[in-house]
Formats: C-alpha cells, sequence, structure tokens
C-alpha cells in the first residue's frame, strides 16, 4: 500500500513469506489480512494528515511498477465533530434528569406519602356493657 501525493511513501509492504513492515504513522492505526493473493488492509482513527491518494501494487521481479489507480482518501475535521456531539449527548442526559428528578419531587410533594406509612387501625365499635353503665335505667 503506497501513497502517492501529499505524503509519498510506503504505508504496508507485504512479502510473499508474509513478513511485513508498516509505516511509523500507521503502526498502531492498520491491521491487514491476506488470504491467497487478496489482501484487506483497514485503517483506523484517520486523520486530516491521512488525506491522499492511496495505491495497492504488486511488485513485480525484474520490471518496473507501472503506475495504477489508486484509491483518493479526504478526512475532514473528525475529531472536532465527536467532540461536539458527545458534549450535546452529555448536556441532554443532564437536563433529562434535572427535569425526572423535579417530576419526583413535585409528585411527592402533593402525595400526603405518610398516611402510606401509617399503621391503619381497623373500624371498631366499642359499647360499654358494664352494670354501672346499665344503672340509669328504669330497671332497678
Amino acid at each position: 500500500l503506497l501513497r502517492t501525493h501529499m505524503q509519498p511513501g510506503r504505508v504496508l509492504y507485504v512479502s510473499e513469506l508474509n513478513m511485513s513492515r508498516v509505516s511509523r504513522a500507521f503502526e498502531s492505526r492498520l491491521e491487514y489480512s491476506r488470504q491467497g493473493n487478496r489482501v484487506v488492509i483497514t485503517l483506523h482513527n484517520l486523520q486530516e494528515d491521512d488525506s491522499d491518494n492511496y495505491v495497492c501494487a504488486e511488485e513485480v521481479t525484474n520490471a518496473p511498477l507501472l503506475s495504477a489507480s489508486g484509491t483518493m482518501l479526504l478526512v475532514k475535521e473528525v475529531e472536532q465533530a465527536c467532540k461536539k456531539s458527545s458534549w450535546d449527548l452529555y448536556a441532554l442526559i443532564v437536563v433529562v434528569t434535572l427535569l425526572f428528578c423535579a417530576l419526583v419531587c413535585c409528585t411527592l410533594y402533593r402525595v400526603d406519602v405518610k398516611k402510606y406509612f401509617q399503621k391503619k387501625n381497623p373500624n371498631v365499635v366499642y359499647e360499654d356493657m358494664s352494670y354501672n353503665s346499665r344503672r340509669s335505667t328504669l330497671v332497678r
């Protein structure tokens, strides 16, 4: 894998013996897999400096490297977009949490919570049937 315009140079070199060399700029951001004649290359965490034309080329012994069309990669303001969206998400979470707390507080203020936790007395009727209470009757 070669860069051809902005910063020309080799990004990845894989030999027939599966020995590979990765450019220092892409050491922790490049993965590749090889199956037969097919090589799949994945670049991670792209930055604006990575914008360039990338060409996959095969080295042929005793022949000059032929020019090949590649893939133009243009990276713009990736970091700023991620930071802005994460702040928006945090602000939304904080607003939703505050509104939920206000709703719970208003609900608890309006509802008499004590009556739900008090021990309920059963309805009891008490009638005094003792002799002293019957003394005022007509029977002597």
